[in-house]
C-alpha cells in the first residue's frame, strides 16, 4: 500500500517521452520528499543476448564526483603492504589472521582487496564471498600489488557495473545533495565506462535499450541517450 508521500508524487513518469539527464535530474530531485539524503540511482537495460553469444558485464566506473557513500574497506595482504593500505584509509587490515576470521564469517566490510600471492589463500572462501559478491577479482582491480590505488579508488566513488540474467544494470550515481554538475559529470563517467565494454565485448547493434533515473523512495523518468551505446 502506497504512502501518503509517495501518493503525492507525479504518476506514469517512466511512460513519457525520454529527456535529456539536464532536464530530468531536477524533476528527480523535486520527489526526494524524504527526510534523508535520497541516493540518485539509475537502471540500465542492455541487449545482452546476441545472435552468436550473451553479453555479460562486469567492471567498475570512477565516479568523479564520489558516491556519496561511506565504504567500508578490507585488505588481505603481506605485512610490507600494511602501512600502504593504513595509509590509504582501508578500515581493515590483516593477513592469516584475518582470513581466519573471514572463513569463521566476519565479513564486517563492503569491499575486499586483495594482493595477488594472498589471493591463492583467499580463492578457497568462494563459497562465502562469493554469494555476497565479497571475492576480490583482477578484472575489478581488487587483486592487485597497488594496495593504495586501489583502497584509495574504493573510498573515493569506484561503482561496480554489473548486469543480471535479464539484462538489467542498477547502480547509484550520488545523492540528492550533489549538485546537478556532479551527478552529470556521474553520469557521462558510467556512458564512457559502457561505451569501452561495447568495443570490448564486439557488440553488434547498440548495447543499450533503456536508461532510467530515479531516486531511492521516487520514482523513474526514461532518460534520453545522447549518443549511441
Amino acid at each position: 500500500m502506497s504512502s501518503k508521500r509517495f501518493k503525492k508524487l507525479p504518476e506514469n513518469t517512466s511512460t513519457l517521452k525520454a529527456n535529456i539527464f539536464e532536464n530530468v535530474v531536477t524533476e528527480v530531485k523535486k520527489n526526494c520528499t524524504t527526510k534523508f539524503d535520497e541516493s540518485i540511482d539509475l537502471n540500465l537495460q542492455i541487449n545482452h543476448k546476441q545472435k552468436k553469444s550473451e553479453i555479460n558485464l562486469r567492471t567498475v566506473v570512477n565516479l568523479p564526483a564520489g558516491s556519496g557513500k561511506k565504504i567500508k574497506v578490507a585488505v588481505v595482504c603481506e605485512e610490507g603492504k600494511s602501512k600502504d593500505a593504513k595509509e590509504a584509509g582501508a578500515d581493515i587490515i590483516g593477513g592469516d589472521d584475518f582470513i581466519e576470521k573471514i572463513k569463521n564469517g566476519d565479513l564486517n566490510f563492503d569491499k575486499l582487496i586483495s594482493t595477488t600471492s594472498m589471493m591463492i589463500k583467499l580463492s578457497k572462501l568462494g563459497k562465502i564471498l562469493g554469494p555476497k559478491g565479497l571475492m576480490p577479482n583482477p578484472k575489478l582491480g581488487s587483486v592487485t600489488d597497488n594496495i593504495k590505488k586501489a583502497v584509495t579508488d574504493a573510498k573515493s566513488g569506484q561503482v561496480e557495473i554489473k548486469n543480471d540474467k535479464d539484462g538489467n544494470i542498477g547502480l547509484s550515481i550520488g545523492k540528492k545533495s550533489f549538485s546537478d554538475d556532479k551527478l552529470m559529470k556521474n553520469y557521462n563517467a558510467v556512458l564512457d565506462t559502457l561505451e569501452k565494454e561495447k568495443s570490448n565485448n564486439t557488440v553488434k547493434g547498440d548495447l543499450i535499450k533503456n536508461i532510467f533515473i530515479t531516486s531511492s523512495m521516487g520514482v523513474s523518468y526514461k532518460l534520453k541517450l545522447p549518443k549511441s551505446i
